[in-house]
């Protein structure tokens, strides 16, 4: 069985290549899931990725992820909910799942209410401000990780 890294996306990401270009850029969610598809190869490994604008939607992910046995991490850009979810904190802690949490802006660089993480406490690791390369990063953090405790 091939481990996996779960690439959860969470509200407005599947709009990624025409909302707000000038944030985000004008790479599509599809071209994101082939670069982490292509970094977690190199490492041997697979991805699923989902993306969803519904929370429990999300919450649902983690728990099958971890649920499955074969899923050794998440990269997850929660979007919005990582201001606002307590439901993804939890479900982060409740499954244990090493989670990064990535941005592709800087959040730290935009408005005041996006600059708390609800999720940052419980993540392996945050890569923001990096673009879609830094869902790469989180692929790499990932996979370094499984394979110094495999």
């Amino acid at each position: 069985m091939t481990s996996r890294i779960l690439v959860l996306n969470g509200p407005n990401l599947n709009l990624l290549g025409t909302r707000e270009p000038q944030i985000y850029g004008t790479t599509t969610l599809a071209d994101v899931e082939a670069l982490c598809a292509d970094r977690a190869a190199g490492h041997g490994l697979e991805v699923t990725c989902r993306q969803s604008n519904h929370e429990g939607a999300l919450v649902d992910a983690l728990h099958e992820a971890a649920a499955a046995g074969d899923v050794i991490g998440c990269v997850l850009n929660a979007g919005a909910y990582t201001h606002t979810s307590v439901a993804l904190l939890d479900a982060i802690k409740a499954t244990g799942l090493p989670t990064v949490e990535v941005h592709i802006s800087n959040p730290h660089a935009r408005e005041a209410f996006r600059h708390t993480s609800y999720l940052s406490p419980v993540a392996a690791a945050v890569i923001a401000g990096a673009g879609i390369d830094g869902y790469g990063y989180a692929v790499d953090v990932l996979a370094r990780r499984h394979s110094a405790t495999s």
